[in-house]
């Protein structure tokens, strides 16, 4: 795997940030993190440790195991002093930080680059032994903040002009292109034998769906700070975003998005969990009315 100088540097200033506790743990400092992400003031990093913090709660994992206070948080009249309180976190919890901070700056973009192949080459390893819930867990949480930053990206892009439906997905398309190597939409899901009504953000794996967070990311953070407000002009800034991540992939010498791998339906998968958990709530209630 090939990766460019400024890559193995970022790489190896997280990899040194790491330290070991008493029991032969790895764990990175919240406040050494925050700098390296370039947040000059803990204060303002605390929010994306807080996000983070939800974002682990949500995918059921235990959070003291990923959030781990250094020592008791004083309190000050009604608010709590935390400032002084640094966080231990292991490399899932630096993962979900960085998947929250501000991508505007550069430590971050590279972090989420780096992660994004972590993750890849974390999720096959998860699939030769046979354990997916942690991949599962890592594809719905990428999932659901896609969705969530898509929704900023229309909002960026109504102030740049585009508020038909069809110009909007005109706007899209521009960014798969970029990053597609000239696929758009409807090409990306022929390629990969999906039905028309089927959504391609659906069927990809964490890689892919960390590398169009980024895309989308980008996307609006630019379209925010140089205040685009024509059509043209927003469509070819996706494009541009697009390529440079593609350009980027390349470089790092993963998988090109149309080579990689076609997953099961997210959406299908949560259908499945829940009709699982029904039928088990089920079965409860009957043997509970069997045996009152």
């Amino acid at each position: 795997m090939k990766a460019n100088k400024s890559q193995r540097k970022s790489i190896s200033i997280f990899e040194k940030l790491k330290k070991t506790d008493n029991n032969g743990n790895e764990y990175w400092s919240a406040k050494g993190l925050a700098k390296l992400l370039g947040y000059s003031k803990y204060s303002s990093f605390i929010q994306v440790l807080d996000k983070a913090r939800a974002a682990c709660i949500n995918t059921d994992q235990e959070t003291e195991l990923h959030f781990k206070d250094f020592s008791a948080i004083k309190s000050v009249g009604h608010d709590l002093q935390r400032n002084g309180g640094d966080v231990k976190l292991s490399r899932y919890g630096c993962y979900l930080i960085i998947q929250n901070a501000d991508p505007a700056l550069k430590p971050v973009a590279l972090g989420q680059a780096y992660f994004a192949v972590q993750a890849r080459l974390q999720e096959l390893s998860q699939q030769k032994s046979k354990n997916f819930k942690i991949v599962k867990d890592r594809r719905y949480f990428l999932r659901k903040e896609l969705a969530k930053r898509n929704l900023q990206l229309a909002g960026a892009a109504r102030k740049a002009g585009i508020v038909k439906p069809l110009d909007f997905a005109f706007f899209q398309n521009h960014g798969y292109r970029g990053l597609y190597g000239g696929l758009d939409v409807k090409a990306i899901r022929e390629i990969r034998s999906l039905d028309p009504d089927e959504n391609i953000l659906d069927h990809m794996d964490s890689m892919e769906l960390a590398v169009n967070l980024f895309r989308v990311a980008q996307t609006t953070e630019k379209l925010n700070d140089e205040n685009v407000h024509e059509s043209t002009k927003a469509n070819s800034i996706h494009f541009a975003v697009g390529l440079q991540a593609r350009m980027a992939i390349e470089d790092i010498g993963i998988s090109l998005p149309e080579n990689m791998p076609v997953m099961e339906s997210i959406a299908l998968q949560q259908k499945t969990d829940d009709e699982s958990h029904s039928k088990n709530n089920r079965r409860k209630e009957t043997a509970t009315h069997a045996s009152s």
